[in-house]
């Protein structure tokens, strides 16, 4: 990889990583500038178990809606995987989260609850930096095709 693929992957890396941290952090403002703006075409987002989201409208109401229903959210990212092609980023990951929701009987926080969602975040190079195009979060139903293999031996 040259010194330029790797500078654009780091960056890609990055904003991937800003991305989950304005999430953690509830910073709708943040996650606004993050995502591609309506002049490069619409956007698109899947969260898990939602239809198609799409433009900036869609896109952005949903997180609103999620940060103002989440009081507590924690993204554990592994398997982080960024590919280039020109000015489009693929970045492919898993994200392990543990989140609450509101808090009940007065308690300071809701129960914790923790869920393995599978990733991926393209984005698109613009003078402003790597920006989403279209993030798809599915979540992990089953063990991996590998580990039913050693329980099922043929």
């Amino acid at each position: 990889m040259s010194d330029a693929a790797r500078n654009h992957a780091e960056a890609v890396e990055q904003a991937n990583t800003a991305f989950y941290e304005a999430m953690e952090r509830g910073d709708f403002e943040e996650i606004s500038e993050l995502w591609l703006d309506d002049s490069h075409g619409d956007i698109s987002c899947v969260h898990p178990g939602w239809p198609v989201l799409t433009g900036r409208g869609e896109v952005l109401r949903s997180y609103a809606l999620i940060m103002a229903n989440t009081d507590y959210i924690q993204f554990f990212l592994t398997d982080v995987k960024v590919s280039l092609a020109g000015d489009t980023a693929l970045v492919t990951c898993t994200e392990n989260i543990l989140s609450g929701g509101p808090a009940e009987d007065g308690a300071d926080l809701g129960p914790l609850v923790g869920q393995l969602v599978v990733a991926t975040n393209v984005f698109r190079r613009t003078a402003d930096g790597w920006r989403i195009w279209s993030h798809h979060g599915s979540p992990v139903l089953a063990e991996t095709g590998e580990e039913e293999a050693d329980e099922n031996p043929s």
